[in-house]
């Protein structure tokens, strides 16, 4: 059987919250050690909550889902490669009520952060209306845009039209024009047209071939 690890020391509850707390511990030096396991119970008895997790090296947990204004206790227990170490000594905490602030400037920076927390403040009314003015003016961007765009698009479109209206005329060829006189007839032969000139009082018959 592998060497049990020894029980985490220097446990505590921090950065107390209505519905969270974080709980760091440390390990003892020489110990190998894979993971942890954490018991927690309302002190009414009500809840009883384990929390195992191994192949990590953290030395703290964050409790999430506790109730507000309400007293807890917690043990930690180091998981070795073959078993478990003893539980620690006991920690005992109470959790905030919902209208209760966490103060400012607190927290240890020396301390994990708590992950997945939202400890982000509260945006202030300059951010926001700073926010609000940078979305108005993009719209009002996209919307001048829409918009010349557009007019662009009727202008090609009627120009379209007035290219199709502008398609070029073609003339007729000139046909020769002819003005028939009361001395003179037509004459038609092999297809062709000639014109006559009869001479009164003679049957001579003049062709002029045109």
């Amino acid at each position: 059987m592998g060497v049990v690890p020894a029980a985490p020391v220097n446990v505590s509850v921090t950065q107390l919250r209505a519905h969270s707390a974080m709980v760091t511990w440390s390990v003892p030096q020489g110990d190998t050690v894979i993971g942890y396991a954490i018991s927690q119970q309302r002190q009414d008895g009500l809840m009883q909550r384990f929390i195992r997790e191994v192949n990590t090296s953290s030395h703290w947990c964050v409790l999430w889902d506790l109730d507000e204004d309400t007293h807890y206790s917690v043990q930690v227990q180091s998981v070795g490669l073959q078993d478990d170490s003893h539980p620690s000594r006991t920690i005992q905490f109470r959790t905030l009520e919902r209208t209760d602030h966490y103060p400012a400037g607190v927290l240890d920076h020396h301390e994990p952060a708590m992950e997945g927390l939202d400890m982000t403040p509260q945006l202030q009314t300059g951010e926001l209306l700073i926010i609000t003015t940078v979305l108005l003016l993009w719209a009002a961007v996209i919307a001048l845009f829409c918009r010349q765009y557009d007019i662009i698009k009727d202008n090609d479109s009627a120009g379209g039209g007035r290219d199709k209206n502008k398609r070029p005329s073609v003339r007729a060829p000139a046909v020769p024009y002819y003005h028939p006189s009361a001395s003179s007839s037509p004459l038609y032969h092999n297809g062709s047209v000639h014109t006559g000139k009869l001479h009164r009082g003679s049957s001579s018959i003049s062709i002029i071939r045109v």
